[in-house]
Protein backbone atom coordinates (compact mmCIF):
# COMPACT_ATOMS: atom_id res chain seq x y z
CA UNK A 1 0.00 0.00 0.00
CA UNK A 2 1.42 3.49 -0.90
CA UNK A 3 1.52 5.52 3.08
CA UNK A 4 3.33 8.60 3.90
CA UNK A 5 6.81 8.24 6.45
CA UNK A 6 9.54 9.54 7.46
CA UNK A 7 12.81 7.94 8.89
CA UNK A 8 14.45 11.17 10.04
CA UNK A 9 13.17 14.06 12.35
CA UNK A 10 13.23 17.37 9.98
CA UNK A 11 10.86 19.52 7.53
CA UNK A 12 8.16 18.69 5.55
CA UNK A 13 10.90 17.28 3.15
CA UNK A 14 11.47 14.51 5.01
CA UNK A 15 8.27 12.86 4.65
CA UNK A 16 8.39 10.63 1.84
CA UNK A 17 5.66 8.34 -0.27
CA UNK A 18 6.23 5.01 0.45
CA UNK A 19 5.52 1.52 -0.56
CA UNK A 20 4.78 -0.60 2.79
CA UNK A 21 3.20 -3.63 3.55
CA UNK A 22 -0.57 -3.54 4.41
CA UNK A 23 -1.32 -4.43 8.30
CA UNK A 24 -3.07 -7.04 9.43
CA UNK A 25 -5.86 -6.95 12.30
CA UNK A 26 -4.74 -8.11 15.51
CA UNK A 27 -7.19 -8.86 18.89
CA UNK A 28 -10.28 -6.19 18.73
CA UNK A 29 -8.51 -4.44 15.88
CA UNK A 30 -10.45 -4.15 12.71
CA UNK A 31 -8.27 -2.52 9.14
CA UNK A 32 -9.66 0.50 7.45
CA UNK A 33 -9.80 1.15 4.15
CA UNK A 34 -8.88 5.24 4.12
CA UNK A 35 -10.93 7.75 2.76
CA UNK A 36 -9.91 10.60 4.46
CA UNK A 37 -7.51 11.58 6.88
CA UNK A 38 -6.94 14.70 9.26
CA UNK A 39 -4.02 16.33 9.84
CA UNK A 40 -3.07 18.34 13.37
CA UNK A 41 -1.01 20.50 14.46
CA UNK A 42 0.78 17.17 16.25
CA UNK A 43 1.62 15.40 13.25
CA UNK A 44 4.58 18.17 11.98
CA UNK A 45 5.61 18.84 15.85
CA UNK A 46 6.34 15.02 16.03
CA UNK A 47 7.82 15.16 12.74
CA UNK A 48 10.03 17.99 13.84
CA UNK A 49 11.16 16.26 16.24
CA UNK A 50 10.14 18.88 18.95
CA UNK A 51 7.73 16.09 20.78
CA UNK A 52 10.68 13.69 20.70
CA UNK A 53 11.11 13.62 24.80
CA UNK A 54 8.02 12.69 25.49
CA UNK A 55 6.68 11.23 22.10
CA UNK A 56 9.85 9.15 20.26
CA UNK A 57 8.54 7.35 17.46
CA UNK A 58 10.07 4.30 15.78
CA UNK A 59 11.36 5.19 11.68
CA UNK A 60 9.69 4.48 9.33
CA UNK A 61 7.27 6.32 11.14
CA UNK A 62 3.37 6.81 9.64
CA UNK A 63 2.25 10.20 11.14
CA UNK A 64 -2.01 11.04 11.44
CA UNK A 65 -4.35 10.45 14.31
CA UNK A 66 -7.84 10.67 12.64
CA UNK A 67 -9.08 8.11 10.01
CA UNK A 68 -12.39 7.98 8.49
CA UNK A 69 -13.45 4.97 6.21
CA UNK A 70 -14.52 1.62 5.39
CA UNK A 71 -13.19 -1.70 7.60
CA UNK A 72 -12.15 -3.83 5.13
CA UNK A 73 -10.65 -6.79 7.64
CA UNK A 74 -11.91 -7.51 11.38
CA UNK A 75 -9.85 -9.30 13.96
CA UNK A 76 -10.91 -11.20 16.54
CA UNK A 77 -13.20 -9.49 18.95
CA UNK A 78 -13.76 -6.25 16.86
CA UNK A 79 -16.97 -5.30 17.38
CA UNK A 80 -17.31 -4.03 13.28
CA UNK A 81 -17.86 -5.74 9.89
CA UNK A 82 -16.36 -5.43 6.75
CA UNK A 83 -18.15 -2.73 5.16
CA UNK A 84 -19.13 -0.77 8.36
CA UNK A 85 -18.16 3.00 7.30
CA UNK A 86 -16.45 4.38 10.36
CA UNK A 87 -14.14 7.34 11.88
CA UNK A 88 -12.20 7.72 14.56
CA UNK A 89 -8.06 6.91 16.18
CA UNK A 90 -5.57 5.18 13.78
CA UNK A 91 -2.96 2.63 15.65
CA UNK A 92 -0.67 2.69 12.87
CA UNK A 93 -0.64 6.15 11.04
CA UNK A 94 -3.72 7.92 9.19
CA UNK A 95 -1.37 9.31 6.58
CA UNK A 96 -1.85 5.82 4.25
CA UNK A 97 -4.04 3.68 2.36
CA UNK A 98 -4.92 1.87 5.07
CA UNK A 99 -4.80 1.76 8.97
CA UNK A 100 -5.40 -0.71 11.84
CA UNK A 101 -7.66 0.53 14.88
CA UNK A 102 -9.78 0.13 17.65
CA UNK A 103 -11.24 2.99 18.78
CA UNK A 104 -13.80 3.91 16.08
CA UNK A 105 -17.64 4.71 16.28
CA UNK A 106 -19.91 3.89 13.02
CA UNK A 107 -20.01 7.16 11.35
CA UNK A 108 -23.30 8.83 10.54
CA UNK A 109 -24.73 8.73 7.15
CA UNK A 110 -25.15 12.44 6.85
CA UNK A 111 -21.84 13.52 7.30
CA UNK A 112 -18.94 13.45 4.53
CA UNK A 113 -15.88 11.51 4.56
CA UNK A 114 -13.90 15.00 5.31
CA UNK A 115 -15.86 16.03 8.06
CA UNK A 116 -15.86 12.96 9.41
CA UNK A 117 -12.02 12.63 9.57
CA UNK A 118 -11.74 16.07 10.88
CA UNK A 119 -13.69 15.56 13.89
CA UNK A 120 -12.18 13.24 16.66
CA UNK A 121 -9.54 15.36 17.96
CA UNK A 122 -11.49 18.83 18.00
CA UNK A 123 -14.39 17.42 19.02
CA UNK A 124 -12.88 15.42 22.14
CA UNK A 125 -10.77 18.70 23.11
CA UNK A 126 -13.62 20.85 22.86
CA UNK A 127 -15.79 18.81 24.86
CA UNK A 128 -13.08 17.77 27.35
CA UNK A 129 -12.38 21.22 28.25
CA UNK A 130 -16.07 22.59 27.95
CA UNK A 131 -16.98 19.55 30.67
CA UNK A 132 -14.01 20.33 32.99
CA UNK A 133 -14.69 24.28 32.89
CA UNK A 134 -18.08 22.82 34.14
CA UNK A 135 -20.12 26.26 32.21
CA UNK A 136 -23.41 26.69 33.02
CA UNK A 137 -26.32 27.74 31.01
CA UNK A 138 -26.48 31.25 31.39
CA UNK A 139 -22.89 32.01 31.78
CA UNK A 140 -20.38 33.98 29.70
CA UNK A 141 -17.67 32.04 28.28
CA UNK A 142 -14.52 33.59 26.82
CA UNK A 143 -12.61 31.29 24.29
CA UNK A 144 -9.59 32.27 22.43
CA UNK A 145 -9.57 31.24 19.10
CA UNK A 146 -13.02 30.61 18.50
CA UNK A 147 -12.38 30.48 14.87
CA UNK A 148 -9.88 27.65 14.93
CA UNK A 149 -11.13 24.22 14.67
CA UNK A 150 -11.45 23.65 18.13
CA UNK A 151 -12.62 26.73 19.01
CA UNK A 152 -15.43 26.89 16.56
CA UNK A 153 -16.46 23.93 17.67
CA UNK A 154 -16.67 24.71 21.50
CA UNK A 155 -17.97 27.86 20.68
CA UNK A 156 -21.44 25.83 18.37
CA UNK A 157 -21.65 23.41 21.76
CA UNK A 158 -21.51 26.08 24.52
CA UNK A 159 -24.10 28.87 22.25
CA UNK A 160 -25.92 25.63 21.87
CA UNK A 161 -26.05 24.95 25.88
CA UNK A 162 -27.39 28.75 26.57
CA UNK A 163 -23.98 29.92 27.06
CA UNK A 164 -23.00 33.70 26.06
CA UNK A 165 -19.90 33.06 24.34
CA UNK A 166 -17.36 35.53 23.25
CA UNK A 167 -15.18 34.51 21.06
CA UNK A 168 -11.96 35.70 19.56
CA UNK A 169 -10.53 35.86 16.14
CA UNK A 170 -8.98 37.69 13.16
CA UNK A 171 -10.87 40.19 11.37
CA UNK A 172 -12.25 38.13 8.54
CA UNK A 173 -13.74 35.33 11.00
CA UNK A 174 -15.86 38.06 12.94
CA UNK A 175 -18.75 37.60 10.60
CA UNK A 176 -18.22 33.94 10.84
CA UNK A 177 -18.40 33.83 14.23
CA UNK A 178 -21.33 36.01 14.88
CA UNK A 179 -23.32 33.82 11.97
CA UNK A 180 -22.78 31.13 14.91
CA UNK A 181 -24.80 33.30 17.70
CA UNK A 182 -21.33 34.26 19.33
CA UNK A 183 -20.02 37.62 20.27
CA UNK A 184 -17.37 38.67 18.26
CA UNK A 185 -14.32 40.19 19.49
CA UNK A 186 -10.93 40.79 17.31
CA UNK A 187 -8.26 39.43 18.64
CA UNK A 188 -4.60 41.68 19.02
CA UNK A 189 -3.43 44.83 20.97
CA UNK A 190 -6.41 45.94 23.26
CA UNK A 191 -8.49 42.74 22.84
CA UNK A 192 -9.16 42.70 27.12
CA UNK A 193 -10.35 45.82 26.67
CA UNK A 194 -12.65 45.12 23.92
CA UNK A 195 -13.63 41.55 25.77
CA UNK A 196 -14.71 43.55 28.36
CA UNK A 197 -16.91 45.66 26.88
CA UNK A 198 -18.36 43.05 25.28
CA UNK A 199 -19.02 40.86 28.42
CA UNK A 200 -20.86 43.94 29.82
CA UNK A 201 -20.00 41.93 33.43
CA UNK A 202 -18.17 39.34 34.47
CA UNK A 203 -16.59 36.87 32.37
CA UNK A 204 -17.38 33.47 34.40
CA UNK A 205 -14.52 30.81 32.50
CA UNK A 206 -12.31 31.24 29.70
CA UNK A 207 -10.89 28.47 27.21
CA UNK A 208 -7.82 29.28 25.32
CA UNK A 209 -7.44 27.28 22.28
CA UNK A 210 -4.38 29.54 20.48
CA UNK A 211 -1.58 29.69 23.16
CA UNK A 212 -0.86 33.67 21.83
CA UNK A 213 -0.10 34.87 25.70
CA UNK A 214 -3.28 35.71 26.57
CA UNK A 215 -3.72 33.97 30.07
CA UNK A 216 -2.32 37.15 31.87
CA UNK A 217 -5.26 38.91 30.73
CA UNK A 218 -7.38 36.96 30.59
CA UNK A 219 -6.52 36.57 34.49
CA UNK A 220 -7.05 40.09 34.69
CA UNK A 221 -11.11 39.54 33.31
CA UNK A 222 -12.03 36.53 35.98
CA UNK A 223 -10.32 38.41 38.54
CA UNK A 224 -8.99 34.90 39.43
CA UNK A 225 -7.51 31.88 38.20
CA UNK A 226 -10.07 29.43 38.42
CA UNK A 227 -12.10 28.01 35.54
CA UNK A 228 -9.08 29.45 32.99
CA UNK A 229 -8.11 26.31 30.77
CA UNK A 230 -5.36 26.68 27.99
CA UNK A 231 -4.70 23.93 25.80
CA UNK A 232 -1.36 25.50 23.80
CA UNK A 233 0.19 27.57 26.36
CA UNK A 234 3.03 26.12 28.19
CA UNK A 235 3.24 29.60 30.44
CA UNK A 236 -0.03 28.02 32.77
CA UNK A 237 2.27 25.94 34.45
CA UNK A 238 4.31 29.32 35.50
CA UNK A 239 1.13 31.37 36.26
CA UNK A 240 -0.61 28.37 38.14
CA UNK A 241 -2.97 27.47 35.62
CA UNK A 242 -4.51 24.46 34.13
CA UNK A 243 -3.11 22.75 30.89
CA UNK A 244 -5.22 20.49 29.63
CA UNK A 245 -3.97 17.87 27.20
CA UNK A 246 -4.42 14.02 26.28
CA UNK A 247 -7.77 13.43 26.39
CA UNK A 248 -10.25 10.49 26.36
CA UNK A 249 -9.94 8.36 23.19
CA UNK A 250 -13.81 6.06 23.59
CA UNK A 251 -16.42 5.02 21.10
CA UNK A 252 -18.83 6.59 23.74
CA UNK A 253 -16.85 10.05 22.95
CA UNK A 254 -16.75 9.60 19.09
CA UNK A 255 -20.52 9.00 19.42
CA UNK A 256 -21.39 12.29 21.54
CA UNK A 257 -19.32 14.38 19.03
CA UNK A 258 -20.91 12.87 15.72
CA UNK A 259 -24.23 13.49 17.92
CA UNK A 260 -23.87 17.38 18.24
CA UNK A 261 -22.90 17.11 14.54
CA UNK A 262 -26.01 15.50 13.63
CA UNK A 263 -28.56 16.68 16.30
CA UNK A 264 -27.13 20.24 16.57
CA UNK A 265 -25.38 21.32 13.69
CA UNK A 266 -22.06 21.65 15.40
CA UNK A 267 -19.56 21.83 11.93
CA UNK A 268 -16.19 21.72 11.44
CA UNK A 269 -14.74 24.99 9.36
CA UNK A 270 -12.73 22.81 6.41
CA UNK A 271 -9.80 24.24 5.02
CA UNK A 272 -7.87 22.17 1.93
CA UNK A 273 -8.03 19.27 1.27
CA UNK A 274 -4.94 17.45 -0.40
CA UNK A 275 -3.82 14.69 -2.08
CA UNK A 276 -2.07 11.77 -0.46
CA UNK A 277 1.09 12.37 -2.19
CA UNK A 278 1.23 16.24 -1.10
CA UNK A 279 1.36 15.53 2.70
CA UNK A 280 4.34 17.77 2.87
CA UNK A 281 2.53 20.52 1.45
CA UNK A 282 -0.06 20.16 3.86
CA UNK A 283 2.11 19.96 6.48
CA UNK A 284 4.16 22.90 5.27
CA UNK A 285 0.51 24.96 5.48
CA UNK A 286 -0.29 24.00 8.92
CA UNK A 287 2.70 24.43 10.27
CA UNK A 288 3.01 28.00 8.68
CA UNK A 289 -0.45 28.91 10.81
CA UNK A 290 -3.70 30.40 9.61
CA UNK A 291 -4.61 27.39 7.15
CA UNK A 292 -8.29 28.71 6.78
CA UNK A 293 -9.80 25.74 7.97
CA UNK A 294 -9.21 21.90 8.85
CA UNK A 295 -6.61 19.94 6.52
CA UNK A 296 -7.34 16.97 5.26
CA UNK A 297 -5.84 14.13 3.09
CA UNK A 298 -7.96 12.36 0.20
CA UNK A 299 -6.70 9.24 0.63
CA UNK A 300 -9.60 7.64 -1.73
Amino acid sequence: MRAITFSAYGGPDVLQLSEVPVPEPGPGQVRLAIRTAGLNPIDWKIRSGAMQQNFAVAFPHTPGLEVAGVVDAVGEGADFAVGDEVFGWSETGAYAEYALAKTLAPKPAGISWVDAAALPVAGETALRVLGLLEIREGEALLIHGASGTVGRFAAQVAVAQGVTVIGTGGSRSLDDLKSLGVVPVRYGDGWAERVRDAASGQVDAVFDATGHGVLPGSVELRGTKDRIITIADGAAFELGITFSSGGEQTREVLTGIAGWVTDHGVGIAQGKSYPLAEAAAAQAESEGGHPGGKLTLAVS
